[in-house]
């Protein structure tokens, strides 16, 4: 089955305004085994809307459109749709006795423009939206599917999720997608395409497909097989294959699953960062309850700081610089010491885009660890401008820390 999504609004274009819904909606569908084959993203205009209608149309058996449902003259989707199913606006008094409420409830005044949105076409089955004003609509023609909704984020998820994916399971009588996507963390696309070449190659051949998802620091697998047993059979040779890249599956990130072993192994953490400045202790600090094994983080930024706060000497930084492994190690000891946890991870490097040298490019990043039985530090070089050296530092820093709390507890 073939979906479309047309994303109205000038504000898109001009980049005001993310469209994140697309990706929502895209995910969802994927979901229950609808595939989103194109997103347009257009002009409040009627003339462009009527065209991206017929368009769509010709190419998919569903088109979705969000935005352009408000109570001001520049929304003008509903008269289009109108034009478009050959139907007229009429007064919905059920529609319009929710709105009344929902003003009530508020304790505001309804204006007439808000009234004026309880005026819907004919020709569409009504989508009760819950969580604002702008009703969305179902329409129907030539065994295709339209379904118009509001633009705004949460509005249109609770009208999806509570509505619209139940009723498009129902009448297409569409099954769950068997997916999976597995993350992996160390190494890049193209290598890691070449390493599981050979078991990509049976994959396919036995009618599964792979997509490769690449982030900063990331890889993500996205695995689609036609049964769930052959999706079972192929992630778990996946895992067997590169087990020392695979840090998680879906929506897990690596700051997660490192807080998830550290409370697993009832451990705590600290971090000293300097090229990095914060970014891996905010990553940690994002999850909930991490205040149950993380104890804090010291940004060195400066060698008086580095000096001050975490005890590396003044001649170690004169005889080897800032970026080096002695200094990395003497800051991962000082942060386990200074607030006394089982681990510790430090970064002192070259972010860029000046600072580097020679011997010392940008990207140059030293990442020291300290687990309860070892310390040790490893130099990367790591690509991209500034922001993306810091995200790749962060990336890698919290798998190397993931691979030695299982080293370090046998896991």
């Amino acid at each position: 089955m073939r979906a479309e999504l047309i994303s109205i609004g000038d504000e898109l274009l001009l980049g005001q305004t993310v469209n994140t819904n697309a990706a929502w909606m895209g995910e969802r569908l994927a979901q229950i085994g609808v595939r989103l084959y194109q997103v347009s993203t257009i002009t409040d205009e009627g003339d462009h809307i009527l065209k991206a209608l017929e368009e769509a149309e010709q190419r998919a058996d569903l088109i979705l459109l969000t935005g352009g449902l408000g109570p001001t003259k520049d929304d003008i989707t509903k008269e289009v749709l109108c034009q478009y199913f050959n139907t007229e606006l009429e007064m919905n008094n059920d529609v319009l006795a929710w709105i009344d409420n929902a003003f009530k409830r508020l304790g505001r005044e309804m204006l007439e423009v808000n009234s004026l949105q309880a005026a819907l076409p004919k020709a569409a089955k009504i989508v009760r939206n819950d969580r604002g004003t702008a009703s969305g609509m179902w329409f129907e023609k030539n065994g295709k599917v339209f379904i118009s909704m509001p633009g705004v984020p949460y509005e249109m998820k609770a009208m999806m999720k509570n509505d619209i994916l139940p009723a498009l399971q129902e009448k297409f009588n569409t099954t769950s997608l068997n997916q999976r996507t597995i993350l992996t963390q160390g190494m890049g696309e193209g290598f890691l395409a070449k390493r599981i070449k050979d078991w990509e190659d049976r994959l396919r051949a036995n009618g599964l497909s792979l997509a490769y998802l690449p982030s900063l620091g990331i890889v993500k697998l996205r695995v689609s097989a036609p049964s769930a047993d052959q999706l079972g059979v192929f992630t778990q040779e996946l895992y067997q294959l590169i087990p020392e890249l695979i840090f998680g599956e879906g929506k897990d990130t690596l700051a997660k699953v490192v807080g998830e072993l550290l409370i697993k192994s009832k451990a705590t953490l600290a971090t000293a960062e300097s090229c990095t400045g914060g970014a891996i202790s905010s990553a940690i600090t994002s999850v909930p309850g991490a205040s149950a094994y993380f104890n804090g983080a010291i940004v060195s930024y400066s060698n008086t700081a580095k000096t001050a706060e975490l005890g590396v000497s003044e001649e170690l930084l004169k005889t080897h610089g800032a970026v080096s492994e002695a200094v990395a190690l003497q800051m991962v000891k000082g942060a386990a010491k200074s607030l006394e946890s089982d681990y510790a991870i430090s970064t002192t490097g070259i972010a860029g885009p000046d600072g580097g040298t020679e011997e010392k490019p940008v990207g140059t990043v030293w990442i020291g660890l300290r687990t309860p039985s070892s310390i040790t530090a490893r130099c990367f070089q790591l690509f991209g401008q500034r922001q993306q050296i810091v995200e790749r530092s962060t990336m890698t820093a919290l798998n190397l820390l993931r691979k030695a709390i299982l080293i370090e507890n046998g896991w």
